[in-house]
């Protein structure tokens, strides 16, 4: 090899261990359920123990809690940097405190998105140094997210959406784990947990949209915004991730009122005003809205083909 060629590597790998020396902050958004937020901060304790050569640091972001947290965690774990909100942040504003902390007051490397109903496998921290070190600041790093309940399913391996179709999901969504699933491979989103982003990405697209999607969607949002700028996506099967799935969503449960709740509250994946906005934002093509219309056409169908069978069942009890 060359010298110059000699003096490139040598250049990179002094710039990888400079980002590595400057560490990785883990952004932990909370509102209540102070319960699993004592699960999350003991395991996330023990992992980081065992990374002790590598610096992390565990920012949780309180919004306005009421069941105690931030004093519970003051206690209990010192060491944790909590930033208060007044219950008004979200995800995406909770999201945004965090991450300006990391990188303004920290000088963190990486942001690595968290929540507290997830938890990860024991190799998790060891092999996300290892796959850090091997990619570059061009590159947000995404884990494969098993369901806890049911460990043998997949709950996600990263997003997909064709702006052309209006094509949009995650890939392995509640199927059994594969060999396909096993490989590295590039995907056009990540969820708002188990995904490692570089300090570049802020600095070249900004912050999460927090007006627009300050729940749902500012996960998608952002990253699917980073990958139109240029930044490689890829998922890594090595990063395995546990999420409770029962923590999350709202049903209609056979209420109308509730049917009404699941389209309009901000907490909902089906509130209409918050995946329109998404289509409009990145689709191309009027086509690429008649699958956001079809979701529609199925939960509305769905609720009245629930309702219709619970009154044939209360009929035919009755006529017995």
């Amino acid at each position: 090899m060359s010298s110059s060629g000699s003096g490139l590597k040598s250049h990179r790998n002094n710039l990888k261990n400079y980002r590595m020396n400057a560490g990785i902050a883990i952004l932990l958004p909370v509102h209540n359920r102070l319960d699993l937020t004592k699960k999350t901060l003991e395991e996330l304790s023990m992992r980081m123990q065992n990374s002790q050569h590598y610096k992390f640091y565990l920012v949780l972001i309180d919004d306005g809690s009421t069941d105690g947290t931030a004093e519970w965690v003051k206690h209990h774990y010192p060491e944790v940097i909590i930033l208060m909100g007044d219950g008004n942040l979200w995800w995406s504003g909770a999201v945004n405190l965090g991450a300006k902390y990391a990188l303004e007051t920290l000088n963190a490397s990486y942001l690595f998105l968290y929540n507290n109903d997830i938890h990860l496998k024991k190799d998790y921290l060891p092999e996300l140094l290892k796959i850090l070190a091997e990619n570059d600041s061009e590159t947000i790093i995404g884990s494969k997210i098993y369901i806890a309940e049911q460990p043998d399913l997949i709950w996600s391996m990263g997003g997909y959406f064709n702006p052309k179709t209006g094509k949009y999901g995650m890939y392995g969504y509640y199927e059994k784990d594969s060999p396909y699933y096993n490989s590295v491979f590039s995907v056009d989103w990540f969820t708002g947990m188990g995904t490692v982003i570089p300090k570049e990405v802020i600095e070249k697209i900004g912050f999460w949209d927090n007006i627009n999607f300050p729940q749902y969607h500012g996960d998608s949002d952002f990253t699917y915004r980073a990958k139109k700028a240029g930044f490689k996506l890829l998922v890594n099967p090595a990063l395995k991730i546990y999420n409770s799935v029962k923590h999350s969503g709202i049903e209609h449960e056979g209420s109308f009122k509730k049917l009404i709740q699941l389209i309009t509250d901000i907490r909902s994946k089906s509130n209409f005003v918050k995946n329109f906005r998404f289509y409009r934002r990145y689709a191309t093509s009027i086509r690429a809205y008649f699958p956001l219309v079809w979701s529609y056409f199925k939960i509305f169908g769905g609720f009245f083909k629930w309702k219709i069978l619970t009154f044939l069942h209360l009929k035919a009890g009755k006529n017995r």
